[in-house]
């Protein structure tokens, strides 16, 4: 496992949403993060597709550690704006969302993010939103001794 693919597993295990709603890191590359989801009916809304707030959840994150891996050392990130589109129910067995960097500069990084719906066990999916997001680098803070 590389420094920064540790760094990114790392600060995924430790968010609560990401654990709740089952989703898992599925690729950590230069610039590009994948969050796989399965689907839950407890995710789902009144008319059994998979709840936009689940989706928009696993592609942001997949955005903000695709921006992470970019980030300089001693940086964290934050997402300061997004716009999603929904092109299809998120219909499926499983979900992968893929966040890039699309540009990296010193303090904001530009990232689009699609999420993809499974239905059967092979490749085949279904693009079911677009998200393109703004993220900014954060220093870190001292801890405390």
């Amino acid at each position: 496992m590389t420094e920064i693919h540790k760094r990114i597993a790392d600060s995924f295990h430790a968010q609560g949403l990401m654990s709740t709603i089952g989703a898992s890191l599925a690729l950590v590359a230069d610039g590009e993060v994948h969050i796989e989801m399965p689907f839950s009916i407890g995710l789902s809304q009144q008319h059994g597709y998979v709840h936009a707030g689940a989706v928009t959840s696993i592609v942001d994150s997949a955005c903000g550690y695709a921006a992470l891996t970019k980030a300089p050392s001693g940086f964290e990130v934050v997402t300061a704006e997004f716009k999603i589109n929904f092109v299809r129910p998120a219909v499926g067995h499983r979900f992968l969302a893929i966040g890039r960097v699309q540009n990296a500069g010193k303090l904001l990084t530009v990232c689009s993010g699609e999420v993809r719906a499974f239905s059967g066990t092979g490749d085949a999916h279904k693009v079911v939103a677009f998200m393109q997001a703004t993220v900014v680098n954060v220093q870190r803070e001292a801890s405390a001794a």
